[in-house]
């Protein structure tokens, strides 16, 4: 049960902050269920999708409610991308684990890929947030979707701060409207994962008793990280944003001395 309220109190702290910032919270519940290890690496990676699965409903749906006007097109397109990259990001991690021996050297992969998209989106929003390069054929949307349904699977963090640097690069919109596209890429991807999961090894390798605590506190989460966007200036957003950033890249530094030693 200490196990479940633990859990219950870092998905409503992640999912706050990433609903606020557009990262989807899994960028924050993974590195720190890894530090924890209560669970195996496949185990944390199915938690952490399921509450920012459920995140991504709630403060999608609360963002419209603050009245956030979205371009169509790009929802559209970019989402039907990140199904098939949430698909095919499951698939590579699932082979991956079966590839190697020790769960270690997969998360330890995933630490190294985490750790270089942190960089980048970090480095973006600081020093070239002005520059983008516009983008708007369809075939884009869905090409961005797909790296980015793809890569937040494979790493088990559902969004990550890449999804807002890379909206944002790609396709020239502002950092307030590139949080709501990527809360909506989660949620479409962690969708695919989750369907994926369903009907290849099923959740019967999971505690499911622990969602009682993940689903409820990805709700609260979500909700009060949406009700605080809606209130403050993007300036705000990106300063939480890079704070974020910094943070989990130590603990994600951490986690990966902490493998070999």
């Amino acid at each position: 049960m200490h196990i479940g309220i633990i859990y219950f109190i870092v998905i409503i702290l992640a999912n706050t902050v990433g609903a606020i910032s557009g990262m989807g919270g899994g960028v924050i519940i993974k590195p720190v269920l890894d530090t924890l290890h209560f669970h195996p690496l496949a185990a944390i990676s199915f938690y952490s999708s399921v509450a920012v699965f459920t995140m991504s409903i709630v403060s999608t749906l609360r963002q419209m409610k603050n009245g956030l006007k979205l371009q169509l097109p790009i929802a559209f397109f970019v989402s039907l991308g990140s199904v098939i990259g949430g698909i095919l990001g499951n698939t590579v991690f699932e082979s991956l684990l079966r590839f190697f021996s020790d769960e270690k050297y997969v998360q330890l992969i995933q630490i190294i890929l985490t750790i270089v998209t942190l960089l980048f989106a970090y480095f973006y929003t600081k020093i070239g947030n002005d520059r983008s390069f516009d983008l708007s054929h369809p075939i884009w949307y869905v090409s961005i979707g797909l790296f980015l349904g793809f890569i937040s699977t494979l790493l088990g963090i559902g969004g990550g701060p890449i999804n807002v640097a890379l909206l944002m690069l790609c396709f020239g919109i502002p950092i307030k409207e590139a949080t709501v596209y990527s809360i909506i890429t989660i949620f479409f991807s962690q969708a695919a994962k989750l369907f994926t999961i369903a009907q290849s090894t099923g959740f019967g390798r999971f505690d499911l008793t622990i969602l009682f605590y993940v689903i409820p506190a990805a709700v609260i989460g979500g909700f009060v990280g949406a009700l605080i966007s809606g209130k403050i200036s993007s300036e705000r957003v990106t300063q939480i944003y890079q704070v974020v950033i910094l943070l989990v890249l130590l603990l994600n530094l951490w986690n990966g001395v902490q493998l070999f030693v």
